[in-house]
């Protein structure tokens, strides 16, 4: 029999995967709407409707019809940022990075035509395109802080930072090399996608997304002839 501890462990795997069903539903619906009919002529009743949800349970995970259009998911970067932290004490930080990421990135075969479409969405709108940036860039904060912790430097208890500290300040307290890393793990995981996305009939994601880290690992020397075709 399980006991109590392991009851309540599957109880919350259970929640966890229904809730990152909803929002990617939620999200899905958002994207196909606006690619559609326009972002700016989506409703947060049309949203819910198509995802099956009330408007009530889209509050529940949006802020506003925007941010379903961003797909920025603050659960999805704290679980980046836990995995950053919880990774083996032997793996670089590159590595811990890319393990971190390559398991948020588990599902991302399956939902390519909502990236597309996202992708598609974003182009047509500058607003919705600054406001992506935006949450990128505080969530790739967010991502150094982490590094900075894992790494024992100045900023170790940065992400743990009172809500008062600015994030002039947050920034200001992080060394470089984070920073630098977090902002390099971002472009590889978009470079990653949009090769893929243009490829996806010749060869995996998956593969793309090692053959990425494994350029960054070696320090980006030019490829070879082979490496220069996939």
């Amino acid at each position: 029999m399980q006991d109590v501890s392991e009851k309540k462990a599957s109880g919350s795997g259970l929640r966890e995967r229904k809730k990152r069903a909803t929002r990617a539903a939620l999200t899905e619906a958002a994207v196909r709407l606006a690619a559609e009919h326009g972002a700016e002529h989506v409703t947060v009743e049309a949203i819910s409707e198509a995802a099956g949800v009330s408007p009530r349970t889209f509050f529940n995970y949006f802020d506003s019809r925007d941010d379903a259009f961003v797909m920025v998911d603050a659960e999805s970067g704290a679980r980046v940022r836990r995995g950053v932290l919880e990774a083996p004490a032997d793996l670089s930080p590159l590595e811990a990075l890319r393990e971190a990421m390559a398991a948020e990135l588990a599902e991302i075969e399956q939902r390519h035509e909502v990236w597309d479409l996202h992708a598609r969405v974003l182009s047509a709108s500058p607003r919705l395109l600054a406001r992506s940036l935006a949450a990128h860039l505080a969530d790739e904060l967010g991502l150094a802080e982490a590094l900075a912790e894992r790494l024992g430097g100045p900023a170790a208890t940065a992400a743990g930072s009172a809500p008062s500290t600015t994030e002039k300040e947050r920034r200001r307290a992080l060394d470089l090399y984070p920073r630098l890393l977090a902002a390099v793990g971002g472009t590889a995981v978009r470079v990653a996608v949009e090769h893929w996305c243009a490829r996806q009939d010749r060869i995996a994601f998956t593969d793309v997304f090692r053959q990425v880290f494994e350029h960054l690992a070696a320090g980006l020397p030019a490829p070879s002839g082979e490496s220069r075709r996939s």
